[in-house]
């Protein structure tokens, strides 16, 4: 089951990993989970763009190029068409909005998503502090370190940071909590913190999961997503679908 963390808590939010591939052909078919699963970078200077077109309205993200493995896989994930018909399974207020599961596509009204079957992970890009988790974050959701001390991505499933407004004590209760679940390997810079406190975020991610891009534009959507009513598994009870994905730049 995949893991994201609550603001202050650690909760279900990250997928299994460790599927067998054949079993999950389906997902994409054997030569593209073949191709997928031995992950190669395109030296690509271009800064690539990405617009989600959703129920509620568009987000427009930006990938980063120092990122390649997930810049690269987003591109062809968004290319095929695979996140087309996706739902935002899992949204919580002040924190996140998720989506990426294949299964989500036809799922019935309250069926639990998240931890469908995946062919590959992508190997983990974290480039803390240059990325970090400030408000409008693209970052891929993974399993927990229990399971993947790697901390390697999922294939598909990324989350878009919305966060909470941030300000000095605070962010020294978020270093706190860094420094216990990190064991003091991760440490909000200056200019970390001072960007947390200009834009707020989910500090208490750092340094843990990919951050491979951000939002350039639909805040606004991401903001309107974030309020919508949920299940108890953070299931939007009204489905927000992402209706298509395609590449702008």
């Amino acid at each position: 089951m995949k893991v994201t963390l609550l603001p202050f808590l650690l909760v279900s939010c990250c997928r299994s990993a460790g599927i067998c591939l054949m079993a999950a052909l389906g997902w994409l078919g054997a030569a593209t989970a073949m191709q997928a699963a031995c992950l190669t970078t395109d030296p690509d200077t271009t800064r690539h763009e990405v617009v989600l077109e959703t129920t509620e309205g568009n987000i427009s993200v930006v990938l980063y190029n120092e990122t390649p493995q997930h810049r690269d896989n987003f591109l062809r994930l968004v290319r095929e068409g695979f996140y087309d018909g996706l739902l935002f399974h899992r949204v919580i207020p002040q924190f996140m909005i998720q989506a990426g599961d294949s299964a989500s596509r036809h799922a019935a009204p309250g069926v639990a998503l998240g931890d469908s079957p995946e062919p590959y992970t992508i190997p983990a890009e974290i480039r803390f502090p240059q990325y970090f988790h400030k408000r409008g974050a693209l970052a891929a959701a993974r399993e927990g370190d229990a399971t993947n001390p790697e901390r390697a991505s999922s294939a598909s499933q990324f989350y878009i940071v919305y966060g909470s407004d941030q300000w000095p004590e605070k962010l020294d209760i978020m270093q706190e909590r860094l420094d216990s679940m990190t064991h003091q390997q991760v440490q909000l810079t200056r200019e970390v913190r001072r960007a947390y406190e200009y834009y707020g975020g989910s500090p208490h991610l750092d340094g843990q999961y990919t951050v491979f891009g951000e939002v350039i534009q639909g805040m606004d959507v991401v903001d309107i997503i974030q309020w919508k009513e949920c299940d108890e598994r953070n299931r939007p009870l009204q489905d927000v679908r992402i209706l298509r994905a395609w590449i702008k730049k």
